[in-house]
């Protein structure tokens, strides 16, 4: 099991009693709309780009204090920093972290984002809160800020109903959560601003529990992730002008990675058959290219090269997907031995899993079947990788539950930025209500109940 030597014997019963339903109840009367809509839309009015995330960290810790929690900001550098909650039990009971991170995939501004994310900076993608009905529409409205305007306001239902709790409820907000090194802002100095850095950071700092609870979007309790590997693939070619290209050695290493990066394209869907196992299956993607100089088309690089994310299964480690992927591009030498090509492992974060009967899945799954009325049904096909992975790499049992992005009905059309950037009130209720009900079953309970024996 992830932590295996406190824990042991068959899995405890997970189901509630008539008193920790009552405790439920109360929590979920003690929920309110209206707060989770001002939670949201304070989160989204405040830009929080990786690296840059203290400013909304602060605000959080103060609204964490404000409504009776224990409250703390915590600075990783000048602009980075978490913020962490806490709602203390009487410490017979096993601690549940609720995790969520805080920082937007993209920032929020046209001298970084345009024209990678279109022509134009569309409403959604601005950190501008607008509420229209039960949306809330924003940059990050729903991924990562409404995820975690609901474990705040599930902290602060769990408050207002006094709930007894047995084990302390942390609430954890943390920096860097996206998959990006440091941005290319001559501002943000640090290197390591993402891939969970702020949770790591977290962590080391003492904030630990005995479960933890990651909000993300996908409505299904998910216990297993995939990882990432990153790939620096270069092509070389020869230093060539346009005007002597037929006279001399012409080799354009931009074609020749044109070459790779379609070889490599095909060899994704057989990676991902290949490692494709119960509810994950890894995919690949080239995202990024660089090669030559756009003032100046007439001369050909010598250089060409591409980045690659290769999602990784948790069956697998870094040092076999580095393999494999070197195995790939020996197959794309010896097929086109013109090219010259070379490449390097530049990141890597091993996929992770809980196991299936672990407390806190039980205990989430538990929870949506209560909400659902039906057994449970995972998602399958997954190749998003979270926060989950530094929580479960350092020994934390971890479940993960989230919202289900809008769909055709919502204010915006149906793609990529709008699952991130519009968030369903009625969705944060749902997923609010889930978060409680895991909370009761896991804090008002002692260590032994859960199957913790030390």
């Amino acid at each position: 099991m992830t932590v295996s030597d406190p824990r042991g014997g068959p899995p405890p019963d997970t189901a509630l009693d008539e008193r920790r339903l009552e405790w439920v109840r109360a929590a979920e009367a003690a929920l309110d709309t209206d707060r989770l809509a001002e939670i949201v839309m304070g989160m989204t009015d405040i830009a929080s780009p990786t690296g840059e995330e203290a400013e909304l960290a602060r605000w959080l810790t103060t609204t964490m204090a404000g409504s009776g929690l224990e409250a703390a900001y915590q600075p990783v550098d000048d602009t980075q920093g978490n913020a962490v909650g806490r709602l203390r039990g009487d410490g017979s009971g096993p601690d549940l972290l609720l995790y969520a991170p805080i920082d937007t995939l993209t920032v929020g501004e046209e001298s970084e984002d345009v024209p990678w994310v279109g022509d134009t900076l569309r409403h959604d993608l601005r950190p501008e809160a607008v509420r229209r009905g039960p949306y809330v529409i924003g940059l990050g409205a729903s991924n990562p800020k409404g995820h975690g305007a609901c474990l705040v306001a599930a902290a602060e239902a769990l408050k207002r109903a006094g709930v007894p709790l047995r084990g302390d409820v942390i609430v954890g907000l943390g920096a860097g959560g996206m998959p990006t090194n440091r941005r290319t802002a001559p501002h943000v100095r640090r290197y390591n601003a993402g891939q969970g850095n702020g949770c790591s950071f977290m962590l080391e700092q003492g904030v630990w529990a005995d479960f933890a609870l990651l909000a993300k979007p996908g409505w299904a309790v998910a216990w297993e992730e995939v990882g990432l590997c990153w790939f620096e693939v270069r092509v070389r070619g020869s230093y060539a002008y346009v005007g002597s290209r037929h006279r001399i050695d012409y080799r354009n290493a931009i074609l020749g990675a044109g070459v790779v990066a379609a070889e490599l394209e095909s060899w994704f869907a057989e990676y991902t058959a290949r490692h494709t196992h119960d509810t994950v299956a890894p995919q690949g993607n080239i995202g990024a290219i660089e090669g030559g100089w756009m003032r100046m088309p007439a001369v050909a690089p010598a250089l060409c090269r591409f980045m690659v994310d290769l999602r990784t299964s948790p069956r697998s480690t870094p040092a076999s997907v580095r393999r494999e992927f070197g195995a790939a591009v020996e197959r794309i030498r010896a097929a086109f031995p013109e090219l010259e090509v070379e490449w390097d492992m530049v990141l890597s974060i091993p996929g992770t899993a809980t196991p299936a009967d672990d407390w806190i899945v039980r205990s989430a799954v538990e929870a949506w079947e209560a909400e659902e009325g039906r057994p449970h049904e995972p998602i399958l096909a997954n190749s998003g990788a979270t926060d989950a992975n530094i929580l479960r790499g350092r020994g934390l049992p971890t479940a993960r539950i989230g919202m289900t992005r809008v769909g055709p009905e919502g204010p915006l059309p149906v793609d990529f930025p709008s699952g991130m950037n519009v968030a369903d009130l009625r969705e944060m209720r749902r997923l609010t209500r889930h978060v409680l009900r895991t909370v009761v079953n896991t804090c008002t309970r002692t260590r032994e109940e859960v199957g913790i024996n030390a």
